[in-house]
């Protein structure tokens, strides 16, 4: 029992091994797709015992190799690390059951990134250094690589290179910061470095604070926050649904890193207390409203899910930067939802693609939809959810966010910027709805190149529907409700969480019980 922090991270990396063994055609797609439901449901008991010994408030560390922490590698179970391991793999699941109707066939090694990316996902939560941050970090992205070119080519593959090329630069700039860092202070272990920067020499803090902010840029980059947001659009877009689905969780990774390193490794009384927060609140806002506009103006509805997520990146980017208690546990609770009904929506997306066949998922292209009824009422769960209507957790969401809004000269505006932007994408997803189960024949004011371009049901070159990929919408949808029904114990366990990352000293007490080689400079 006590090396179980280690197992969401040796798990995956022998499954993805067993899986590379098992793709020799001679024996099928069975063995692969075992080995990966078996890993999953491995990972999900660790990680429901996780998250059961995380809320109690301890923190627990295990030291690989028993180094000591300021030298070797520490994994680290607070309530937000399980919290967000939870989050990841369930969202996996529903992935994962979505790519096993048909397209992992398709697609060289998935199983084997699949379960690498599990692993570099599950290892940037529990991880307590910030070098081995970016060794997991490079983990997931290097995977994610593999899942985003996987047969892929024309447009996807123009996207794909430029992702690429976009996160190693990003990767290229996160080395510099941590050397800077660790030149700075003399360790990387996020514990000790809140002690360290609380008794920095006043000739260092400049820079330092300039070391910190690189770093941040880096991690604001991978949220997709202005002005490093142009790439996800596309990226999301052209990504295999299964894929993109997964991606939902990507730009959650670096609004952890934000939230951790912000409340612990400098979130002490210091020098570096309520560093950047207003900025991020400033570009955070901006965000939101562009990403409100994004779902007006997308013409295809994978694009649109890709301006939702990325403003659901912004909302909590505007909860965090707040920095009360009460509008950091709202905002998890918002990241869980706006996770697993963005995911839903990119599935969905593929499904209708497929249905519709020449005309995909374009908006501005009249075709019947075949067998319409079921994919409507999902789209309209999903809509609810993501416009934040009641009675769903969007709702829920954003309810608990304006009401722990402090009382200030802010006040109105955050009420207006989440209000106002909540509305545009309401009409943007009304819009899509509008024109993709409503209005399946031309209008007659129709221009001739729209008349020109409608496809009737009957002459549509369609793929049929896939139970599987059904019951994977399904099913995260289904995690939605499940919030809403279990609303009090969830928000309980978030405002406990944001609670103890709030109070970074006690926590860094706890670290130091367990690994007591932690010391002042």
């Amino acid at each position: 029992m006590s090396h179980l922090a280690v197992l969401p991270i040796l798990i995956p990396l022998f499954a993805a091994s067993l899986a590379l063994f098992f793709e020799h055609r001679r024996f099928g797609m069975v063995p692969q797709r075992i080995v990966a439901w078996g890993s999953l449901a491995a990972m999900l008991a660790v990680a429901g015992v996780l998250l059961a010994r995380a809320s109690t408030g301890d923190v627990s560390v295990y030291l690989l190799g028993d180094w000591p922490a300021r030298l070797g590698i520490v994994l680290m179970v607070d309530r937000l690390s399980a919290l967000m391991l939870l989050v990841g793999l369930l969202l996996g699941a529903a992935c994962l059951l979505h790519a096993c109707a048909g397209w992992d066939k398709r697609a060289p090694h998935f199983h084997a990134f699949f379960q690498f990316q599990l692993m570099g996902l599950n290892g940037a939560f529990l991880t307590g250094d910030i070098f081995n941050l970016f060794v997991f970090f490079e983990v997931l992205l290097i995977s994610s690589y593999g899942l985003m070119l996987s047969g892929g080519r024309g447009e996807r593959l123009r996207a794909g290179l430029h992702y690429v090329t976009f996160n190693i630069a990003a990767s290229t700039l996160f080395l510099i910061a941590l050397g800077l860092l660790y030149g700075l202070l003399g360790s990387l272990n996020m514990a000790e470095l809140s002690v360290r920067v609380a008794q920095l020499p006043p000739g260092d803090v400049a820079l330092v604070q300039a070391a910190t902010g690189l770093l941040f840029v880096v991690f604001c980059a991978k949220a997709a926050l202005l002005p490093m947001y142009f790439w996800l659009p596309d990226t999301y877009t052209h990504a295999p649904a299964a894929v993109a689905g997964l991606f939902a969780i990507m730009t959650k990774v670096g609004l952890y890193a934000v939230l951790r390193l912000g409340t612990l490794s400098f979130g002490a009384s210091g020098p570096l207390d309520g560093f950047a927060w207003p900025a991020l609140l400033v570009l955070g806002a901006v965000t939101l409203v562009l990403a409100a506009l994004g779902v007006l103006a997308a013409n295809r509805l994978r694009a649109l899910a890709a301006y939702l997520v990325l403003g659901s990146a912004a909302t909590l980017f505007v909860a965090f930067s707040l920095g009360t208690a009460g509008t950091i546990g709202a905002g998890l609770y918002y990241l869980v939802h706006s996770s697993f009904a963005g995911a839903a929506l990119f599935l969905l997306a593929d499904v209708i693609r497929r249905r519709r066949g020449r005309a995909g998922d374009r908006k501005d292209v009249i075709a019947a939809l075949p067998d319409k009824t079921v994919p409507g009422l999902l789209f309209l769960v999903a809509a609810v959810s993501l416009a934040g209507l009641p009675p769903l957790s969007g709702f829920i969401g954003k309810l608990l966010l304006l009401d722990a809004v402090p009382a200030g000269p802010r006040t109105f505006w955050i009420w207006l910027l989440v209000l106002g932007t909540s509305f545009l994408m309401l009409v943007g997803l009304a819009r899509a709805g509008t024109r993709l189960f409503w209005r399946v024949e031309p209008w007659p004011d129709a221009s001739p190149e729209k008349q020109a371009a409608f496809t009737p049901a009957g002459e549509l070159a369609s793929a049929p529907s896939r139970p599987l990929e059904t019951a994977a919408i399904v099913l995260l949808l289904a995690y939605g409700v499940a919030l809403v029904l279990a609303a009090a114990p969830v928000l309980a366990y978030t405002q406990a969480t944001a609670g103890q990352l709030q109070a970074p000293a006690d926590y860094v007490e706890h670290i130091r019980a367990a690994a007591p080689v932690l010391r002042k400079p």
